[in-house]
């Protein structure tokens, strides 16, 4: 090989140690909100309440360490175990980024007092629809975004017309993972 090659090669390899090492801060950053629920730890199993099997109300979320610039914040709330492919059980939008959280029981309206908007879900209807797995114990993630604006975005949207509206637009998210199982 020759000399030129070789340096040629070395900064190569120096470029993308950089690149990566990049990536994987900026990655950080995008993971840096932190959510939480008063109902559940991470990874434990969500109360009764909250599913089918009980009054089907969706439980308190909190967060904190919102990046700055945030104009609004999205949560989406689904089943990555369902038989039929990831199950929606809540989305949700255009939460001001001076809410702290998700209080217990938010109604299935469409627009809520402060401008939120609930999109469907796969229920067929707008707002929470608690853990109900027809087997077994499945994981459901509650992922929460901020977002560098307030969305265009209707009502009654679905999961997909969320992200895409979404889509350059992510400051940074977080998640919190509650588990169920039925009880029958």
């Amino acid at each position: 090989m020759n000399k030129t090659l070789i340096i040629s090669m070395i900064y190569l390899l120096i470029f993308l140690s950089f690149s990566s090492s990049k990536n994987n801060q900026e990655g950080d950053k995008k993971m840096s909100i932190q959510i939480t629920s008063n109902a559940f730890s991470e990874g434990e199993m969500i109360p009764k309440v909250y599913t089918c099997e009980g009054k089907d109300i969706s439980p308190p979320l909190s967060w904190n360490n919102l990046p700055g610039g945030t104009k609004s914040l999205a949560l989406i709330n689904d089943d990555p175990d369902a038989p039929v492919g990831t199950w929606i059980h809540w989305v949700i939008f255009n939460i001001p980024p001076t809410e702290t959280g998700l209080k217990e029981a938010i109604p299935a309206e469409k627009i809520l007092a402060n401008g939120t908007r609930q999109g469907i879900t796969d229920f067929r209807r707008v707002g929470y629809g608690g853990p109900c797995p027809p087997s077994g114990t499945h994981r459901y993630f509650f992922k929460l975004y901020a977002l560098d604006k307030m969305l265009e975005l209707e009502a009654g949207s679905t999961k997909a017309q969320l992200l895409t509206a979404m889509e350059g637009h992510i400051l940074g998210q977080g998640q919190l993972i509650g588990k169920y199982k039925k009880s029958k």
